[in-house]
């Protein structure tokens, strides 16, 4: 149920130092919530998607909200139906919004030695000024707020889907993204590693080239490749021989294969091939059919199917003799995955 107008934390003191000893945890550690947005306005998903996007993200909310507690910003005029669609255990917020995808929208959350938080802005722009984004561009200040800790902002322009971590100072991070004149014009591989292992904690960052201007976001590096644990890496295989990802999810596995983390470890690599089929209702060019854009935490892992039974076992399967422990917990979000993006691409974890 909503929560009745939150009282904004105390304004944050001035952000300490991104040199004060803050990391990105690994998704995979405990945390005290999930956050999500509930949107689909009809500038910019189409009026009859309305209805099964809304559906689809109260499906994945409340799967989640079964292990951790979700935390859902909501445009006032959708409050109603968003509590109509989620159960208790998702905390309505209501804030200005204009799309779902809160891995890119929201602030990514670091913590340091002591154990202290802070939350990094990285200064959404619609994903290289591709979208309307003025509501969007609030959000990573607004969860900081609500989260009671200060903020950082870094000089970079990114997403957090273009950002993978392993939480000991390993990251994958596509090309196509970050180095991206949409987003950081002139600013050079080695500039733009000294501000994100200053910012994230980081080591050492393993860069993958990615693929530019076939989607919205540049081909974010979740839905390529992903720790599923320090040493464990999954990455996407795209079997269709005609699909522009076709040649560089195998040129990403060629690089992986060869790597190491910042630790000196070679990387185990764990393959997920793309489904060969979807159900059709929202089958479309922009469809993303992968299984790559799960969501970790502690005790269960989210993951879509496809209504490919072999791949969707498979996939399952794959994850499942990694994490023995874990629940999979599969999920039809054919609705989201029409407008080009997944699981993953709607939630934001913030750490215990």
């Amino acid at each position: 149920m909503p929560l009745p107008n939150p009282s904004p934390a105390p304004a944050p003191n001035p952000a300490p130092s991104p040199d004060a000893g803050w990391r990105m945890p690994d998704e995979g550690d405990a945390h005290r919530a999930v956050w999500m947005a509930f949107a689909a306005r009809e500038s910019i998903w189409t009026p009859e998607m309305r209805q099964p996007v809304h559906q689809a993200l109260a499906r994945i909310a409340n799967a989640i909200s079964v292990y951790e507690p979700v935390r859902m910003l909501v445009n006032s005029a959708d409050v109603s139906t968003a509590r109509q669609l989620c159960g208790s255990n998702v905390h309505l917020i209501e804030h200005a919004i204009d799309d779902l995808w809160m891995r890119d929208t929201g602030c990514v959350f670091v913590r340091n030695p002591r154990g202290e938080r802070a939350a990094v802005n990285f200064n959404f722009n619609g994903w290289g000024n591709k979208q309307p984004h003025a509501r969007d561009a609030t959000v990573a200040a607004r969860m900081a707020e609500l989260a009671g800790v200060p903020l950082l902002r870094s000089s970079l322009v990114l997403e957090g889907g273009g950002i993978e971590v392993d939480g000991q100072g390993t990251a994958l991070i596509t090309e196509s993204c970050v180095l991206n004149p949409n987003r950081n014009p002139g600013v050079s591989k080695a500039a733009a590693e000294v501000e994100l292992k200053r910012m994230l904690g980081l080591d050492k960052i393993i860069w993958l080239p990615g693929i530019a201007d076939r989607d919205i976001t540049d081909g974010h590096t979740d839905f390529y490749a992903r720790f599923l644990k320090p040493g464990v890496v999954v990455a996407a295989l795209e079997t269709d021989p005609n699909s522009f990802d076709h040649a560089v999810t195998r040129r990403h596995l060629e690089l992986l294969t060869g790597a190491t983390d910042a630790r000196g470890r070679a990387l185990q690599i764990v393959t997920l091939a793309t489904p060969s089929q979807v159900r059709p209702t929202y089958a479309r060019k922009e469809f993303a059919a992968g299984y790559v854009n799960f969501l970790l935490t502690d005790k269960a892992v989210f993951l879509p199917e496809f209504g490919d039974a072999a791949a969707d076992n498979a996939a399952r399967a794959a994850l499942a003799a990694h994490l023995p422990s874990h629940q999979m917990v599969q999920l039809n979000i054919d609705a989201i995955a029409a407008g080009g993006g997944g699981i993953h691409c709607t939630t934001q974890q913030e750490p215990a």
